[in-house]
């Protein structure tokens, strides 16, 4: 079966209900529950709280009189900010730090993340979520779903219900699909080798559910592939599993180009610097982006054989923050990365 029909019945699988289509037989399921459980061992987890985020961000843009955009952060410890030293150093400050510097007008961020959350984890973060009316919801899950070994129907089954009721509630959704967890280091082999296998495979189901919901995906597995096998030290925090200050700034440049879309900041794809914008089958597409990191999917419509069309966008020149300049929160520094 090729991968893009695996994504695929994952996905159908999802939406009528079916909880199989797991990777391991039941012995093997065993062994890796073991290794599981040795790197939860190895992996310290900061025990102190993730730096707060929640406020207002550019501020000096409120005085044009432009209201503030409303802006949601949903999912797990990456979402949060695991890892972070400081507030504007969190994935959802360097995006409110960033759309307010390409929108220029302020932005009103929340963040409901939970540290260790499952997809299924984020009914909370939805219902806190819907209380404020988000214009733009993001949304980051997938991680510990893979480290549980939560069947990849079931956690895809939460996403599209969480997608969907935010996009029935007024929300444009991004959601930034599962990372490749092949490259951390405490997770031993064979259990490497499968969370690698496994994060692909979630993220591709993730990205058919998600678009269906009516949002759009943000690849990130190989953006915290090769980069962070390269520079581990640069990339990965103290515990060697989430990622440092660099490595959120790396991951936010990647997704925030596709917040600024949603939101109107990026005209004409000349402006976004697009290298292809093309079109393909839904469940192709969704694994041509869990293969490349920065690939963003979204809806073009209806195929002739009544499936879905989706269009690939993959950004060259992306802004990003520099974490360790001492700018005050509010401020953003755009500056030219290479191709994520």
């Amino acid at each position: 079966m090729s991968r893009a029909s695996r994504a695929r019945r994952i996905a159908l699988a999802a939406a009528y209900g079916g909880g199989g289509l797991g990777l391991l037989g039941a012995a093997a399921t065993g062994l890796l529950v073991g290794e599981v459980q040795l790197a939860k061992w190895t992996i310290k987890v900061p025990d102190g709280p993730v730096p707060e985020c929640d406020g207002e961000y550019g501020t000096r843009f409120a005085a044009d009189g432009v209201a503030p955009l409303t802006v949601a952060v949903l999912g797990d410890s990456t979402a949060a900010g695991m890892g972070a030293e400081l507030p504007r150093q969190t994935p959802g400050a360097l995006l409110a730090n960033g759309l307010a510097d390409i929108l220029r007008r302020p932005v009103r961020l929340h963040c409901f993340a939970v540290v260790g959350a499952l997809t299924a984890d984020l009914y909370p973060q939805l219902n806190l979520a819907l209380e404020v009316r988000p214009d733009v919801a993001v949304v980051l899950v997938g991680a510990n779903d893979v480290t549980h070994l939560v069947r990849p129907p079931v956690s895809v089954r939460h996403l599209s219900r969480v997608v969907g009721q935010l996009g029935a509630a007024g929300a444009r959704v991004v959601v930034g699909t599962c990372p490749d967890l092949g490259t951390i280091r405490p997770i031993r082999q064979p259990l490497r080798w499968i969370c690698r296998r496994w994060s692909r495979e979630l993220a591709a189901a993730q990205t058919i559910a998600v678009v269906e919901a009516g949002g759009r995906t943000v690849s990130l597995g190989d953006l915290l592939g090769p980069e962070f096998l390269a520079s581990p030290e640069e990339l990965f925090s103290a515990d060697h599993f989430h990622p440092s200050p660099a490595g959120y700034a790396k991951a936010t440049a990647a997704l925030l180009p596709t917040v600024a879309s949603v939101c109107g900041g990026l005209g004409e794809p000349a402006e976004e610097r697009l290298t292809a914008a093309m079109l393909r089958s839904l469940p192709h597409a969704a694994v041509a982006a869990a293969d490349r990191a920065g690939t963003e999917v979204s809806a073009a419509g209806p195929s002739l054989a009544g499936g879905r069309w989706a269009q690939l966008r993959r950004r060259v020149r992306l802004l990003a923050a520099r974490p360790t300049d001492p700018h005050p929160p509010g401020t953003m520094v755009p500056e030219p990365t290479a191709e994520a």
